[in-house]
């Protein structure tokens, strides 16, 4: 038997005792155990992982896209977004664009980790380092973001100017994301030396300019400094020493790698395989037709397009064609911001001015004069990214550089564009098989009665009228119409006149396949 325990004057059996702790047992410790496990799931997180290719040009398009990407991903829940990057640099105000978007936005809703899987030179290492965390594939490249003008060469002031600049954007990122700055800094600009100084009291190396080097000998090993960037050298990182100067976190063989980097890290299971973001078909299509050799060409054909529709009195296929490319131009310049829509606004009534200059006013005066300048006006602010309420003129080097990259695409347009027409006005009419896209006259059947073709080629062309030669309008010119002259009816363009049937004309030009008339004064 068991014995009997006395307490606070009762008395109580050791097996009432014994019952007490089997039964607190039995329902006490499955709690325990439930809530450890609550407590190990709870420091277990799952999450998923989106990943953004970021390859080729950075320039204004990719821009956007990144933008749009990011905020699917945080839209469908990510919690780390990757963005594989391989480039050789693009724009610098694209790149400062999309920096500063993975700092101050993008950045305080998901994690952000830059993976370099070939290069990241240029504007590739601002995008890079505007991360919170850089990972590098092994035998990759980061660095040497010193900036370049196309066309010309910076020096003295407008490159100090322009290296200050990405300078301070590449310390916003080093502050934010916790990368030595110094480093940073020197891939922008040369004549800086940077020395590696051991910290005694952390055990950690930290970075410092010539300049800027420590004297406490308590609290750094000054003597055992290193030199890591020399002053006639930019800075360019590959993958390992990356790594060593505290600029990459970690070093990996493929994405995965990435993503077990991560997960041992931060203590996070990923559920599944990460969601590729890629680029939209729509603004891979943007992208190639803002590049101003796109952009080059794009011009030349809108504008022999307008050359052929004036030198072929009506509307037709070249009109339409260059109807086309001019709303491409506007469209994509839109979509990447480069257009708002007061530009836009400017460049269809200048259009239009045009149109009624031509179809509906006799000459050229005030309404083709004001639609010329509209047209300019709004391809000259298209060049510049700007506010509607502001006018669009280079306020900075990069808005000189957005707007040289434009002049640049319109230059090789319009140059195209002279020599094609030059070569148009002097083969044009003498091709056969060409024939169908200008005007020809037309020979008359017996009576009154006239066949007109628009595509079969004549006997012979223009030999039939000449300069000076005097006809009879068969239809009204208003400006362009038909002229009778012998025995051929020839579609003609009238001097600054409308000019009803009837009235008697003489040809005062002939420019390729174009026949301009005049009326001819009656004398009393």
């Amino acid at each position: 038997m068991l014995p009997n325990v006395y307490k606070g004057g009762k008395i109580r059996s050791m097996k009432t005792w014994l019952r007490r702790f089997v039964i607190a047992a039995v329902f006490v410790l499955p709690a325990s155990v439930l809530w450890a496990v609550d407590e190990a799931n709870e420091a277990v997180v799952t999450c998923k992982a989106y990943v953004i290719p970021c390859e080729g040009l950075i320039d204004d398009g990719l821009a956007k896209s990144i933008e749009r990407r990011t905020q699917t991903a945080i839209h469908d829940g990510a919690k780390y977004v990757i963005y594989e990057i391989d480039t050789l640099g693009g724009l610098v105000q694209s790149a400062v664009n999309i920096s500063d978007y993975l700092i101050l936005d993008a950045g305080k809703q998901v994690h952000t980790v830059a993976y370099v899987t070939k290069k990241a030179i240029s504007a590739g290492a601002m995008i890079s380092v505007a991360c919170q965390d850089v990972v590098m594939r092994e035998h990759t490249t980061l660095g040497d973001c010193a900036p370049i003008q196309m066309g010309g060469k910076l020096e003295g002031v407008e490159r100090e100017k322009m290296e200050s600049f990405i300078r301070g954007k590449f310390a916003a990122a080093a502050e934010a994301n916790h990368y030595p700055t110094a480093l940073l800094e020197a891939m922008v600009t040369m004549q800086r030396e940077v020395y590696k100084v051991p910290n005694k009291q952390s055990g950690k190396d930290e970075y410092f300019e010539t300049s800027d080097l420590p004297k406490d000998a308590n609290v750094y090993d000054v003597g055992g400094k290193e030199l890591i960037v020399k002053d006639s050298e930019l800075l360019t990182l590959t993958a390992s020493q990356a790594y060593e100067y505290g600029i990459a976190r970690e070093v990996v063989r493929s994405r995965q790698g990435v993503l077990d980097f991560l997960a041992e890290r931060d203590g996070v299971v990923f559920s599944g395989s990460p969601v590729v973001l890629g680029l939209s078909w729509s603004e891979v299509m943007v992208r190639w037709l803002n590049h101003p050799s796109v952009m080059g060409i794009l011009v030349m054909i809108a504008l022999l397009g307008v050359y052929i529709e004036f030198h072929s009195p009506g509307v037709g296929l070249p009109g339409l064609v260059a109807l086309i490319c001019f709303v491409i131009i506007i469209g994509s310049k839109y979509l990447v911001g480069l257009a708002n829509w007061v530009e836009v606004a400017l460049f269809v009534v200048g259009v239009l001015l045009l149109l009624v200059e031509v179809f509906i006013l006799p000459g050229f005066g005030i309404a083709g004069g004001l639609g010329i300048i509209c047209v300019l006006a709004g391809l000259f602010g298209m060049l510049i990214k700007n506010p509607p309420d502001t006018v669009p003129w280079p306020s900075s080097t990069f808005d000189w550089e957005s707007f040289t990259n434009g002049v640049l695409g319109l230059s090789l347009g319009f140059g195209g564009f002279l020599i094609a027409a030059w070569l148009l006005a002097r083969y044009l009419p003498r091709l056969e098989f060409l024939s169908g896209l200008h005007l020809i006259p037309t020979a008359a059947k017996n009576g009154n009665e006239f066949e007109v073709s628009m595509t079969a080629p004549p006997a012979s062309d223009l030999s039939e009228v000449s300069v000076g030669q005097a006809g009879e309008v068969v239809s009204k010119l208003r400006p362009t119409g038909k002229v009778r002259f012998g025995d051929a009816i020839v579609d003609c363009v009238a001097q600054a006149e409308f000019l009803d049937k009837g009235s008697s004309v003489k040809i005062i030009r002939i420019q390729g396949n174009r026949v301009v008339v005049k009326k001819i004064q009656e004398h009393k």
